[in-house]
């Protein structure tokens, strides 16, 4: 989902890359009002579980594969606007540290996945989750990301990427799959932690231990070794550039290329050890952010 630089034209990427940066702005002004001092440290924990979850990709069909957004589960355990927040760091970190998304299409991926994603996602929660949660949160899910992969496509399309038809409506049927997976994983999630603390979800005063705790081992065990299981298929938007002859192009060298610590000789400690670094940067970056956020607020 996250589009590489050199996929998408000047004019486009640069747009979106001052769209992003104050709408990213009045979210994290939205998040002061809306985050509850209780809840500050579930930002850093929830921050960091999305992250790990997207290291780990699932086969999605047709040599293609995908992996948690995160998008709806971060709206319904956090706010939209935390939410954003959350996203929009660890886009950023993945872009900078691991070089997964572009740099210069920071702004875009951050429009497609943290804003317009999590905004979608958690658009049928808020009308429909009191009476049908469990039907709200699965197409919340569902449609956060077809919408982040429908304005991916057509931001490829505007930059004149010349897409067949027919690899359009592959495209958007394979994102559909992923769209699904997203939907089943989110609800397991929530349900899970749920099971931990009745009422947890949207629920500032019951952000308790045990589910805090859990949901952070749950990320230490992605983070370590979720890796060995995942697929090496390429996920949509790779597979879209390679069926395209399109090019990603590195703007510099990121500390952690492709989530591996090169100074290791082992291959399964690359990974982990990168993981890892990214997982405590990832809490750390978004717990400080609730905190300055707090701060702020009661000022």
């Amino acid at each position: 989902m996250h589009i590489p630089d050199n996929f998408l034209s000047t004019p486009v990427w640069a747009t979106l890359d001052v769209v992003s940066i104050p709408t990213v702005a009045l979210m994290v002004r939205r998040a002061g009002k809306e985050l509850e001092d209780t809840r500050i440290p579930l930002l850093g924990v929830m921050g960091a579980f999305v992250f790990a979850a997207q290291m780990i990709n699932f086969p999605v069909g047709a040599g293609t594969s995908g992996h948690l957004v995160g998008g709806a589960l971060l709206a319904c355990t956090l706010g939209p606007s935390p939410a954003a927040l959350v996203l929009t760091a660890i886009i950023a970190i993945q872009a900078f540290v691991f070089q997964d998304g572009g740099v210069l299409a920071l702004g875009a991926n951050v429009f497609n996945m943290a804003i317009a994603g999590v905004l979608a996602g958690y658009l049928p929660f808020r009308l429909w989750g009191a009476r049908h949660r469990k039907a709200a949160i699965f197409a919340g899910a569902f449609l956060s990301v077809l919408v982040s992969a429908a304005l991916a496509l057509s931001e490829l399309l505007i930059s004149g990427v010349a897409m067949p038809r027919a690899i359009v409506l592959i495209s958007v049927g394979l994102f559909a799959v992923s769209a699904a997976i997203e939907g089943a994983i989110t609800i397991s999630v929530v349900q899970a932690i749920e099971n931990l603390n009745p009422g947890f979800v949207q629920k500032p005063d019951r952000a308790g231990g045990r589910a805090l705790a859990a949901i952070a081992a749950g990320a230490t065990i992605l983070a370590l070794a979720g890796f060995m299981i995942a697929s090496t298929a390429p996920d949509g938007i790779e597979r879209l550039g390679a069926q395209l002859r399109l090019s990603a192009k590195a703007n510099f060298r990121a500390p952690m290329p492709d989530y591996s610590l090169v100074s290791f000789d082992s291959a399964w400690i690359r990974r982990a050890t990168a993981g890892l670094a990214g997982l405590l940067l990832v809490y750390g970056v978004c717990l400080a952010a609730g905190r300055l956020i707090g701060r702020h607020r009661s000022a």
